[in-house]
């Protein structure tokens, strides 16, 4: 049993003198003063001093979880990493995660919603990259299968891969074939987290052409680059097959390639 001799305000917390205990401070937030009436010369029995610190240790983690969460919508993951961060203890911790979901304050499946909305907004991402992004925030893949399959269906996804390639074709359109570009755009959409099938639709819907002249030049340019490269250590028909298969995995055609090189003059044959 001990008396409360002192209790002052500090930054964050109040810090409660105690006479007669073994540990004659507690520092504690204002919800703990409130709840167990906290005031000078108040007695507290051993017990009541072991329900205060296990109480005190639930709000301060309330607390913290509440400021949190005043940023932005948080998984239940998140909330309970950052507490965890705080030293808060695990039970405890539980307790809050409970508290807050029965007062909608934390709502995986209304996270996953508003989080699969803004990308479709955005236009920036695919429904396996989603469901990557949601899982590590803590999101299990049956929830995220299912809002996915409710929310983002296949017309939108056609949409936003367009958007996406349609974007690819202004950044990178000229500099490229237009079998170099097709390939770029199904592996930049693959990337993003579509399916082949919704890729290939919106690169047929993008309809492109192609321009022979500047293809031509384009892949005379390389050659050239390749062909520089490859005259240090190599001549003859290995320099050649070197060449071309350099070529080759750049995506240029085989037969375009072989053209370029019978009318290509390397420095040694002048």
């Amino acid at each position: 049993m001990g008396k409360i001799t002192a209790i002052k305000k500090l930054k964050r917390l109040y810090r409660v003198d105690l006479a007669e205990l073994d540990q004659n401070k507690l520092y504690v937030c204002e919800d703990t003063i409130v709840h167990f009436f906290l005031s000078v010369d108040k007695i507290i029995e051993d017990d009541e001093l072991l329900e205060i610190q296990r109480f005190d240790q639930f709000a301060q983690g309330k607390s913290l979880a509440l400021y949190f969460l005043s940023f932005k919508m948080r998984t239940a993951y998140e909330v309970k990493k950052y507490l965890q961060e705080h030293e808060i203890n695990s039970e405890q911790i539980e307790e809050i995660l409970t508290v807050l979901s029965e007062n909608h304050l934390i709502n995986d499946r209304a996270y996953a919603e508003n989080f699969i909305r803004g990308k479709i907004s955005m236009a920036s991402a695919g429904p396996y990259q989603i469901k990557q992004k949601l899982g590590l925030k803590g999101i299990p893949n049956e929830l995220s299968d299912e809002v996915i399959s409710e929310i983002y269906t296949e017309e939108d996804q056609i949409d936003v891969a367009y958007k996406l390639a349609e974007k690819l074709v202004r950044s990178s359109g000229h500099r490229l074939t237009l079998h170099q570009l097709q390939q770029k755009i199904i592996q930049h959409l693959m990337n993003k987290g579509f399916n082949y099938s919704v890729s290939s639709i919106a690169l047929e819907s993008l309809e492109l052409s192609s321009d022979e002249e500047h293809e031509a030049e384009l892949l005379y340019d390389e050659l050239e680059k390749v062909a520089k490269r490859y005259n240090r250590n190599y001549d003859g028909y290995e320099r050649k097959q070197k060449i071309i298969a350099s070529l080759l995995r750049k995506g240029y055609d085989y037969s375009d390639v072989e053209r370029a090189l019978r009318d290509f003059t390397f420095e040694d044959d002048n």
